[in-house]
């Protein structure tokens, strides 16, 4: 596959859902629960999710896919398409500009090409394995701080948090008072995405889906960075990934401190 043609492609489909995420953004639209009371979906994830699966169809239907909302299509195929149409929906619903649609393209355990769109920014973020990330074709670079303290971060909450032990609250707690300051945007695509341009300087969060982090994960490695994942057990049905990126020092040095907690990003 020409993985450019591929990325023009997929550009214009994430900017074809960008609109459509726009159009019906902070109007009355249907939404439900999922996991949890405040694990959301609405009906423009799913509009979203079916114009991107129509395309892969079209486009490459060999193709297995792997989204949020719809689950496993599988296919005898080595690529595998990882989509979250709308990353940050408790934030679209809530009328807060900060959501985006990410699709990743796998071809066997690597992968090779993520687009991340963020339509009320208009900001495109995209990698090509081995030739470096963008946001609207200008190259990007992670961070160069190595100091915590001079480092500000982002981080999120599992949405069982109110159940669950592991809800990141006592790493949370071990952090803050080290690092100059911690944001919470809502959207693990999107403080990816701010890791790999530098505004942001690491990353930390627990039990995301792979759906959360396959684009983005790529275009913090191809801007320089580092993003280390490790998987939770299955205790008590608790699953997900845990990742934390940034610049190779900072990496470290948040996976120390988060070790002196627990050992989450030891299993």
């Amino acid at each position: 596959m020409n993985l450019y043609e591929v990325l023009e492609n997929v550009k214009l489909w994430t900017r074809e859902v960008g609109k459509l995420q726009l159009e019906k953004y902070n109007s009355k639209i249907k939404y439900t629960s999922k996991s949890t009371v405040v694990d959301m979906v609405t009906e423009v994830d799913i509009l979203s999710e079916k114009i991107i699966i129509d395309k892969i169809k079209s486009t490459y239907p060999n193709h297995a896919i792997l989204s949020e909302e719809e689950g496993e299509i599988k296919s005898e195929s080595e690529y595998l398409w990882v989509i979250d149409p709308l990353d940050g929906t408790n934030n679209y619903l809530h009328a807060f500009p900060i959501f985006c649609v990410s699709i990743a393209l796998k071809k066997g355990e690597e992968t090779v090409l993520g687009v991340i769109y963020v339509p009320r920014l208009d900001e495109m973020f995209y990698a090509i394995k081995g030739e470096g990330a963008f946001l609207n074709d200008e190259k990007i670079e992670v961070a160069k701080k190595e100091n915590l303290e001079q480092c500000i971060l982002t981080t999120g909450f599992p949405y069982d948090k109110k159940i669950s032990k592991h809800n990141n609250v006592n790493l949370f707690n071990n952090l803050v008072t080290e690092i100059q300051g911690v944001r919470r945007t809502g959207s693990a695509a999107f403080d990816l995405c701010c890791v790999a341009c530098g505004r942001i300087d690491g990353y930390w969060e627990l039990k995301l889906g792979p759906w959360d982090l396959a684009a983005g994960a790529l275009i913090v490695e191809e801007a320089g960075g580092k993003v280390m994942t490790s998987y939770l057990n299955k205790e008590n049905g608790e699953i997900g990934v845990n990742i934390i990126a940034g610049n190779k020092s900072v990496v470290e040095k948040v996976l120390s401190k988060l070790n002196e907690v627990s050992n989450y990003f030891n299993k």
